[in-house]
Order: C-alpha cells, then structure tokens, then sequence
C-alpha cells in the first residue's frame, strides 16, 4: 500500500505535459519540407505532442511508410502524386493541409535561354507518372512541345517537338547531376535547392503562382479527424510557419500555400 501511495505521489508531481506527451513521427524528404517541419516542432510540443522527423530521400518510401503505420503522418508530395500513389499501391492515405507550392523549372549550365534549345538537344524529366506530366505541361506552357490531352501523360504522348528535342525520363532525386552532360533538366524545387539552385534566380522557365501543385500533409485516412493531426496542422500552418517561408524560403522559389 505505501509503495502504491508513493507511486501516486510522484505521478501528481510529473509535469502536466509529461503525462500528455505523445511522439508524432512525420516523413519528410530534405528541403524545404524538412526544414518546414523544424520550424513546426515547438510550436507542437506547446500542444503536448514531441515531434521525430524521419527523413526519406525518394518519393515513394514516406507513402509505403505511412501506409505501414511506420510514421504517423508524412509531407512531401502534391495533390496528384498522393492520388496516383493510392491508386497504385491501393492505399487508403489523405491530404489533411496545404502548406506551400515549389514551382517546377527548367534548369541548364550549358543555355541561358530556351530559345538556345536545338535539334538533338537532351533534356531531362522526372520518371515519377504525375511529375513527368508536369514537366512536360511546363514545356508545353512555353511552346517547346505540343501534347495529348490527358492527366498523367509522358514523353510517348508528344505529338509535337518543335525544337526535335530528346527527353530521357530519369529519377527525381537525380535531375540535377544530370546537368553537365545535358542541355537542360526539369528538376523539383526542393532537389533544386540541394544543388543550390534557385528558381527566382536559376530557372529559364517555371510554373507560376497559380500552380495546383500545392504540396500537402498527408496521414491514413483513419487519422484525418484525430487530435494529434489537428494540432499538427495548426502547428505547420501557424503565423509563424508562414511567416518563416515568406521571409526565408520565398526567394529560393517556395511560396506558403495558406
């Protein structure tokens, strides 16, 4: 009886939030999602939650993760992704936030205008279905190709190549390292930015503001309405996170989606 006494004495002395904290791990691929994240973290604990972040170095990894009951929640990818990953994988994940919009560019070291662009010339694109078809848009947007109607669309639905350009469709993360031996890669801000390029500044070409690819906070469906996925999206979508991305991660192309 005394011991169970003083085990209950000990536990009214236990901080409050040491009772109520609950580890949220949240994926995350490197910048600027991760960095996002990091500013997200104290503003979470204030709530009771201890955010882990768990950094993936590919687009798949994070949604298997999730869909494993691996992490709780993951943020890295766009509306499209997220549903050509569900219906693929059949997995049953949902976007619960927007938090910001990474226009895609066309990035060279070997042109300094699009109008460079020749016959022959290679150009690089994402390999990943909605990424691909993104790229391609963007080039299309700019009159260097012309394409099939359609969602998910590759290299095989061009049915006009003005510039008789070759497209090798490549992986993502690798974009960038292909660039000193290509004439130029469409490449995702955030693996832009790891090779230090910025869109405002590097890009020949890239979407614009009205981009739908915002990119979003995804958990399993079953946790959509949960409280630990509502304080993380107050957390990510606080003042202070826009104001974080407004004031140092807007001139490196990111731009708050909230």
């Amino acid at each position: 009886m005394k011991h169970l006494l003083l085990a209950l004495f000990l536990l009214i002395l236990l901080p409050a939030g040491a009772l109520a904290a609950e580890r949220l791990v949240v994926g995350v691929t490197p910048f600027p999602h991760k960095d996002i994240m990091q500013q997200a973290a104290p503003l979470l604990e204030k709530t009771g939650y201890t955010l882990e972040i768990r950094e993936f170095t590919d687009y798949v990894q994070p949604n298997l993760a999730l869909g494993e009951k691996l992490i709780f929640a993951n943020f890295f990818q766009h509306i499209p992704y997220l549903d050509n990953m569900n219906a693929e994988k059949k997995l049953d994940l949902v976007w619960i936030a927007k938090i910001h919009i990474e226009p895609l560019g066309l990035y060279s070291k070997k042109i300094k205008d699009v109008g460079e662009l020749k016959k022959g010339d290679l150009v690089t694109v994402p390999n990943d279905p909605t990424n691909e078809a993104r790229a391609l848009r963007l080039l299309e947007a700019n009159g260097l190709i012309t394409l099939k109607e359609g969602t998910l669309i590759t290299v095989k639905d061009i049915v006009q190549n003005q510039r008789g350009l070759v497209f090798k469709e490549i992986d993502a993360p690798q974009l960038p390292r292909t660039l000193p031996d290509v004439a130029a890669a469409v490449i995702n801000t955030n693996f832009a930015g790891e090779a230090g390029l910025i869109p405002a500044r590097d890009a020949l070409i890239s979407e614009g503001e009205e981009s739908p690819y915002a990119n979003v906070l995804v958990v399993r469906g079953a946790d959509k309405d949960s409280s630990a996925a509502k304080a993380l999206i107050q957390a990510v979508q606080s003042p202070e996170v826009k104001k974080y991305i407004q004031e140092t991660l807007l001139p490196r192309g990111i731009v708050p989606a909230f």
